[in-house]
């Protein structure tokens, strides 16, 4: 009798124990898939960020170009914008890849700081050219690119909305037990640095 309910608990036990395994199990399954999919909106996200940066930055050789008709001695301001641009646009190719990886987005902000900054001094500079200003191909590019700009201040703001997401649910518990085990990491902002950087350049034409 005492063996029988011994085989008899002992298969109890099994039982509540496979259980427990099951129920992990599942819960381990829908907690991947939830970071997976998290993940996935981060790069989706990204990716309407990576259109609008590659317009943008397709952009600045036509501008320089007309500029260069009119601002022969500012030959060094021209050279920065086409410098600047040729970095981010190997910054951004690089983060296309896996714009989760935070080395390579922290890469592509500085460098789209860069491109920035160096677009700004060209349209500060240029006041000093009426007739670029008068330019029809300049007008049209600055109304193209001020158009991008906001086009990707929009696709910044999606993107950081999908990473703040992503981030919160890597770090909350119990995700933040096994997350970094699965090679889950928290994904890097695309954020400005200061006020002036937070708008398109300024252009006056």
């Amino acid at each position: 009798m005492m063996e029988i309910l011994g085989l008899g608990t002992l298969a109890g036990v099994l039982v509540v124990l496979v259980g427990l395994g099951v129920v992990l199990g599942l819960f381990a399954i829908s907690l991947y898939n939830k970071l997976v999919g998290g993940r996935n909106q981060v790069k989706n996200a990204f990716a309407q960020i990576d259109v609008q940066l590659k317009r943008r930055y397709n952009l600045i050789p036509n501008l320089v170009e007309t500029a260069k008709e009119y601002m022969s001695y500012e030959k060094e301001t021209l050279e920065a914008v086409i410098s600047a641009r040729n970095s981010a646009m190997s910054a951004v190719e690089k983060a296309e890849g896996n714009p989760a990886d935070g080395e390579s987005m922290k890469s592509l902000i500085a460098a789209d700081r860069a491109v920035t900054g160096s677009l700004g001094k060209l349209f500060a500079l240029s006041e000093a050219y009426p007739d670029l200003k008068a330019n029809q191909n300049m007008m049209q590019l600055s109304e193209e690119l001020t158009s991008t700009e906001n086009k990707v201040a929009f696709a910044r703001q999606a993107y950081n909305d999908a990473v703040m997401k992503f981030n919160t649910a890597i770090e909350s518990f119990p995700a933040n037990l096994f997350s970094g085990g699965l090679g889950f990491r928290p994904s890097e902002l695309f954020e400005v640095e200061a006020e002036y950087q937070r708008d398109a350049p300024e252009v006056k034409f």
